[in-house]
């Protein structure tokens, strides 16, 4: 059973007894299902074939949530979790599951939504999968500064809190991040303004590692030296964002000369060397946290959508063109739509400096009114990739665009079901279907869907 609420907080702080419940099945968000007294009931942390205690936390007309207790008979797929940090740290919620486990429920997750609320059934593809640990790429860490102690923590927010939970160490983080939290926090600790600090983000690019420290009021020499120092000594890049969002290096560097972090497309084993694509990208804006995963799902965009030379392809939510410079790069006439005008400058830039000239940018909200847009018009095969949101406005404009295939890249597979049915309303056939596990250890389930238009 499909999850699609967001719960709210109960109004009655008084929890119910505690009670045993046999849990069926997970929803898509990674909670345990069992059924009480004729409702449905979400418990997080119980698994399928569990025997758990429990207590209701929360009551609905049709639907509870309860408190996960005690697992009183353990699901073969339970596994004990890694992070020291698991049960206070908001950023896993799967770790207690296999991976392979987590993989099967994913998948199952994802046919069963695209099933019962778009009626489409595809032929499954191979999932897109990787390691289950340190995969990350980057990680914003909040700075927590204790008034009484005078110390500051580094941390990820509790689960539905805005509580910074203080870590060592981050088991999904690439390890040459995850191994200098601790030091990192032993740094801020020394800086006269250690109270003022914003967050802390980690970056492990293909062109070196680098950090960025917000802070709200100006650094003073002895601060920026230690900062320096530690860059050399750990070989990592530093660089401050103030209140204006402007980047300052530590070591001087303006933001004309500022170093920033880039990654490459179409490199892998196979691959012809010139068709490799690089692009940078500002620390801040959205860039896909699973390297390797975004290189697989890439190269199996462009399988799917096979862009010949001379096509017409239009990349909705493009970014700054982790997929259109890809396209290009196979010889598609590209056009490239994005809403935030920082990525679309960045796109412009990273086409212009791997010398792609059948490339185009527009800067448009997707969810408005696009009949006047100038790159509005015949195309002959769309790409789509949007936010948890979806792209359901986008998508009323098909009759006008007529792309013989579209592949959809998806964050949310309740977005992508609701969107699905437009396609297929629209005369489109559901030819593919495959699980991205972008994000182990956590209930996300990101997907990839080919549609084609029936003859």
């Amino acid at each position: 059973m499909a999850q699609f609420f967001k719960a709210k907080p109960n109004s009655s702080k008084q929890l119910s007894a505690k009670q045993s419940f046999n849990v069926t099945q997970l929803d898509h968000l990674g909670a345990g299902i069992a059924q009480h007294e004729g409702k449905v009931v979400f418990i997080p942390g119980a698994l399928p074939n569990e025997t758990v205690q429990a207590q209701l936390v929360e009551q609905k007309k049709n639907y509870a949530r309860a408190k996960l207790i005690k697992v009183e008979t353990k699901s073969a797929e339970r596994v004990e979790p890694l992070c020291p940090h698991y049960h206070s740290c908001g950023g896993c919620d799967l770790q207690h599951m296999s991976l392979d486990g987590q993989r099967e429920h994913k998948s199952a997750a994802l046919v069963d939504i695209m099933a019962k609320f778009a009626g489409a059934e595809g032929n499954l593809a191979p999932a897109l999968a990787s390691e289950g640990w340190h995969y990350r790429r980057r990680a914003r860490l909040a700075t927590l500064f204790d008034k009484n102690t005078k110390q500051l923590s580094l941390g990820f927010r509790a689960s539905a809190s805005s509580k910074v939970v203080p870590i060592s160490q981050c088991l999904v983080l690439a390890k040459p991040l995850s191994d200098l939290i601790t030091p990192f926090a032993k740094l801020l600790n020394q800086l006269a303004a250690k109270s003022s600090l914003g967050h802390l983000e980690l970056i492990d690019a293909d062109n070196g590692h680098f950090a960025v420290l917000r802070i709200t009021k100006p650094l003073n020499g002895k601060d920026i030296a230690k900062l320096g120092q530690f860059a050399e000594q750990h070989d990592i890049r530093i660089c401050l964002q103030d209140n204006e969002g402007v980047f300052h290096g530590v070591r001087g560097e303006t933001n004309d000369t500022l170093v920033m972090p880039e990654y490459q497309l179409l490199d892998t084993d196979g691959a012809q060397p010139e068709q490799a694509v690089t692009l940078q990208f500002t620390p801040g804006n959205f860039v896909q946290v699973n390297a390797e995963i975004n290189k697989a799902m890439v190269e199996q965009a462009m399988a799917w959508l096979n862009p010949i030379k001379g096509e017409r392809i239009l990349d909705l939510f493009c970014g700054m063109g982790n997929f259109s410079l890809p396209l290009a790069q196979m010889g598609a006439d590209v056009i490239g739509v994005e809403g935030v005008a920082d990525m679309v400058s960045q796109a412009r830039v990273n086409a212009k400096a791997n010398g792609l000239n059948t490339l185009t940018f527009f800067h448009a909200d997707l969810s408005s009114d696009l009949s006047a847009e100038p790159w509005l018009g015949k195309i002959d095969k769309l790409l789509l990739d949007p936010a948890r949101a979806g792209a359901f406005e986008s998508l009323q404009w098909l009759k006008k665009m007529k792309p013989r295939s579209v592949v959809y890249v998806s964050c949310n597979p309740a977005s992508l079901a609701r969107d699905s049915a437009v396609l297929l309303d629209r005369g489109y056939k559901l030819q593919k279907l495959g699980l991205i596990d972008m994000f182990p250890q956590t209930h996300h389930i990101e997907a990839m869907a080919l549609f084609e238009l029936s003859k």
